[in-house]
C-alpha cells in the first residue's frame, strides 16, 4: 500500500546470508521451512479471526462519522461535503441500487470512471448493501457487454458514453442521493465476514494482462488497523489522495476518514500540484514518480528564488501543515528520500503488493534508511534460501486469483494464502526489510555473472535529468539502459555524466555500455507506465527492440 500494491524498495547489489529468525508469532507452516522470518506481535484483542466481523468495516457501514469532510478536486473546481452527508447520501444511493437494480449481498457492481464523489458514493453504497465492487481503471477497460459478462457484473457504473444494458452513468448519481424530504428508511442490516470479498482489484499490469483478485474484508480491516496503530491519524489530519480509486489502497484513506473523522481530499495526478498548497494536507499519499516530479519543481523554484531556503520552497508547494509523506508501490530513490528529509518533510517508504496489501512500513516509531520498514501487525516476512520474499498474513487478501490464466494462482499463493512475491530481499538483525529487486530482473550474463539491475537503475535515476531507467541485456554480453528523460528535449550531457558516474560506482560486469534515450518519454498514454507510474519492462523492451540491438544507437560509455 501501498502500502502499496507492488514492490517499494531496491537497495543492495549483493544478497547477504539469511539472518536468524526474528519471531514466530504466527503458527509455522511448510512455507517457512529454511526461511528467516520477521513478524509483529499477535493481533490486538477483538481483532477479527475466521468468520468474525471486521470491526472497521462494521463501523463504516453501520454508523455515520463524527466529523470531517471529503473534497474532490479537479482542474475545473472542487466539491466538498461533510463526511456525515457522504454517509447519508450513500444510504440513499444504496436504496436506489437495491430498489431499481435489485443489488444485494454478493452482487457485483463495476465502477469504470475517473475519481469523483460519485465513485466514493458508489463504493460506500455497495459496502452498505453487502455487494462487491470491481474497480475498473479508465483506459484499461471500456464499457461493453463482454466486460460485464467477463467479470460477472450485475451493474456497470461509468462516466463514459455507452448504450450497454444495465449501466448507470455517474452524471446522474448525485441527483439520486438528494434528500427526499422525509426521513431516510433504514437499510437492511448487513454483516461482512472476515473472508467475504468486498471488491475485485486488478494488478497494475506491469508484467502483462491484469489479474483480478478478490480482496477480503478481513484483509482490509487488518491493514486499516495496522496503519492507524503506527501513524495515529486524528481529526486534525487531512489526507491527500490522487491515484485512481480503482486501486483499493486509495480507498483506504477514505475509509480512514470515515473511521477517524479527519478530512480527506481526492484529486487526480494531473491536478495534484495545483491543489496541494490550497488544500494544506497533513499527509500526502504518493508514489515515487510523484515525489521525483516534486523534487524537480522545488529545485527549479529554489534556483529562481534568491534567499529562500529548501524548507521554505518545499512548504510553498506542499502547504505548511505536512506531518509526513507516504510512498510505496515502486522503489523510491535514496536521493529523493534524503531530499525531502532535508526539506523538513518526513517521508516514509513501505512495501506491499496487490496480493499482500501493506506488508512493511517505515514510520516515526521505527525507521531505518535504505529499508522498507518492519512488518506491520499481522504480517510475517519470510526469506527463502534463494533470497525470495514470501509473506504470510493473519488475514490474507485471498489465496487465489479470481481472474487469471491457468496456473497463475499456484505460482503465487499457497493454500493458506502465503504469497511468494518474486522479490529478492533480506531482513537485518532488527527485522527491517531490505528489497533488492525482482528475481525476474536478475540478468545472467554469458560469463555466468548474475546482475541485479534495480540498484544500477537507482544510480541512474539519481540525476534529476532522468525520470526512469530500465536496464536490459539484449545479447547477454553487455548492459544497455533505456532512460526516460525528465524533460524535453533530453539533457544528453547530464545523462552521459550520470552514465559515467554510475559505471564508476559499480563492478565491471554491472557497468552500462550505452544508454538509449526514450522519445517520447515513458507515459501511461503510450503504454510504457502503469497507472502507478511504474515502467512496464516487457513493453519497453518491445518498443525499443531495434535500438537495444543496434550497437551504434544511444549514448556510449
Amino acid at each position: 500500500m501501498t502500502a502499496a500494491d507492488t514492490p517499494a524498495g531496491a537497495r543492495a547489489t549483493a544478497l547477504p546470508a539469511t539472518p536468524t529468525s526474528m519471531s514466530t508469532a504466527l503458527p509455522a507452516t511448510p512455507a517457512s521451512t529454511s526461511m528467516s522470518t520477521a513478524v509483529t506481535g499477535p493481533p490486538p484483542p477483538g481483532a477479527p479471526g475466521g468468520g468474525a466481523v471486521p470491526e472497521t468495516i462494521r463501523r463504516i457501514v453501520s454508523r455515520p462519522p463524527d466529523g470531517g469532510h471529503i473534497s474532490v478536486a479537479r482542474l475545473d473546481g472542487t466539491r466538498t461535503i461533510p463526511l456525515r452527508e457522504l454517509h447519508d447520501r450513500s444510504g440513499r444511493l444504496a436504496h436506489h441500487l437495491r430498489d431499481t437494480y435489485g443489488i444485494g449481498p454478493g452482487d457485483r457492481i463495476g465502477i469504470l470512471a475517473a475519481n469523483s464523489l460519485e465513485w466514493v458514493l458508489l463504493d460506500l453504497a455497495a459496502l452498505r448493501l453487502g455487494a462487491q465492487t470491481a474497480g475498473l481503471e479508465p483506459g484499461k477497460f471500456t464499457p461493453s457487454t463482454a466486460l460485464m459478462d467477463r467479470y460477472g457484473l450485475h451493474l456497470l457504473c461509468t462516466d463514459q458514453p455507452t448504450d450497454v444494458p444495465d449501466t448507470l452513468t455517474t452524471d446522474g448519481i448525485w441527483r439520486l442521493t438528494e434528500p427526499t424530504g422525509s426521513a431516510d428508511a433504514p437499510l437492511p442490516p448487513v454483516t461482512w465476514g472476515a473472508r467475504d470479498v468486498t471488491t475485485i482489484k486488478f494488478t497494475s499490469g506491469s508484467t502483462g494482462v491484469p489479474k483480478g483478485l478478490g480482496a477480503t474484508a478481513g484483509s482490509i480491516d487488518s491493514a486499516l488497523t495496522a496503519v492507524q496503530e503506527i501513524f495515529e491519524h486524528t481529526p486534525d489530519d487531512h489526507l491527500f489522495v490522487f491515484l485512481p480509486l480503482s486501486l483499493l489502497q486509495q480507498r483506504y484513506w477514505v475509509y480512514s476518514a470515515l473511521l477517524h473523522g479527519h478530512d480527506v481530499t481526492v484529486t487526480t495526478y494531473e491536478a495534484a500540484f495545483a491543489t496541494l498548497r490550497r488544500v494544506r494536507p497533513t499527509v500526502v499519499m504518493g508514489v515515487p514518480a510523484f515525489y521525483e516530479s516534486a523534487r524537480r519543481t522545488i529545485d527549479g523554484r529554489l534556483r529562481r528564488s534568491a534567499g529562500r531556503t529548501l524548507p521554505d520552497v518545499a512548504r510553498a508547494l506542499f502547504g505548511d501543515r505536512i506531518r509526513y509523506l507516504w510512498t510505496g508501490s515502486a522503489p523510491a530513490s535514496p536521493a529523493v528520500l534524503r531530499f525531502f528529509t532535508e526539506a523538513g518533510l518526513p517521508i516514509y517508504e513501505g512495501y506491499g503488493l496487490n496480493e499482500t496489501c501493506i506488508v512493511t512500513k517505515n514510520h516515526p516509531g521505527a525507521h531505518r534508511e535504505g529499508s522498507v520498514g518492519k512488518p506491520v501487525r499481522g504480517k510475517e516476512v519470510l526469506i527463502g534460501e534463494d533470497g525470495v520474499i514470501s509473506v504470510r498474513s493473519t488475514h490474507p487478501v485471498n489465496n487465489h486469483y479470481e481472474y487469471a490464466r491457468p496456473g497463475d494462482s499456484e505460482k503465487v499463493f499457497s493454500p493458506d494464502g502465503t504469497v511468494r512475491t518474486g522479490d529478492l530481499g533480506h531482513l537485518d538483525e532488527d527485522g527491517f526489510l531490505f528489497v533488492h529487486g525482482r528475481a525476474d530482473d536478475v540478468i545472467v550474463l554469458d560469463n555466468g555473472k548474475k546482475v541485479v539491475v534495480r540498484p544500477i537503475e537507482e544510480l541512474m535515476r539519481a540525476d534529476p535529468a532522468i525520470a526512469e531507467c530500465v536496464v536490459f541485456s539484449p545479447t547477454q554480453t553487455e548492459l544497455v539502459a533505456v532512460v526516460s528523460p525528465a524533460a524535453r528535449p533530453a539533457d544528453a550531457r547530464a545523462i552521459a555524466a550520470r552514465l559515467a558516474a554510475t559505471n564508476a560506482a559499480t563492478a565491471p560486469d554491472e557497468r552500462i555500455s550505452r544508454v538509449v534515450v526514450a522519445d517520447p518519454p515513458f507515459s501511461i498514454g503510450n503504454g510504457l507506465l502503469t497507472s502507478q507510474y511504474k515502467p512496464k519492462r516487457p513493453d519497453i523492451r518491445a518498443a525499443y527492440h531495434s535500438p537495444l540491438h543496434t550497437q551504434e544507437a544511444g549514448i556510449h560509455a
